[in-house]
């Protein structure tokens, strides 16, 4: 395993900086049922609108049903199978498309959503687990396969174990896993007092 820590432009939290999303997992120890449930408490308590927590995670363990767990790998799309067939664990992050408090559409819930996960995700780091979000996988598939409702948007899927020394990968997939973590500059996306005025400074 490497680490590859955000070369910020300002000191953030160690956990904010050395989260990344790595493809070389370790095939052979698993996640243990404390670490799921520290994962899943993580995103438990994400905000959300009206606190209605419209998220529902599924988690599939390759050590605990690898029938099912190979399943959902199916449903990755052929390049993300290349790889996340050495996680340990494959979450899918949904959620309810209306509030229950009154049944009306929750125009908020894929945001919400994004927030448990990477809740979710951080948790991960923190344990010195790797996570990994993708949105190359297909959704109706996974619905027919495990009977999930019409009425639940299937956001992403995550792959999350024990990092692994990079001679798992293939070359293809080293390349992007030493190719150096990039962001825009801070000016190009974070704007002071209206849409037109970026700021250099003092964010």
């Amino acid at each position: 395993m490497i680490g590859k820590p955000a070369d910020t432009e300002q000191t953030i939290e160690q956990v904010l900086a050395e989260r990344w999303s790595g493809r070389a997992y370790d095939a052979s120890i698993p996640v243990s049922d404390e670490q799921v449930t520290a994962l899943c408490e993580a995103a438990r308590w994400a905000p959300s609108c009206y606190g209605d927590q419209p998220w529902r995670f599924v988690v599939w363990n390759k050590h605990q049903d690898e029938a099912s767990w190979q399943q959902v790998l199916e449903c990755l799309a052929p390049g993300n199978q290349e790889w996340a067939k050495n996680a340990s664990l494959l979450i899918l992050a949904a959620s309810v498309k209306t509030f229950s408090h009154n049944d009306q559409d929750n125009r908020w819930s894929g945001y919400d959503t994004g927030a448990a996960s990477i809740s979710l995700c951080l948790q991960a780091t923190s344990m010195g687990l790797l996570s990994h979000q993708m949105g190359g996988f297909d959704s109706e598939k996974i619905k027919a396969t495990f009977s999930i409702p019409d009425d639940i948007h299937c956001w992403a899927m995550i792959a999350v174990g024990h990092p692994a020394a990079l001679d798992s990968l293939d070359e293809d997939q080293l390349e992007r896993e030493l190719k150096a973590r990039e962001r825009r500059p801070l000016n190009e996306q974070f704007l002071s007092n209206g849409w037109n005025n970026s700021t250099n400074s003092g964010i």
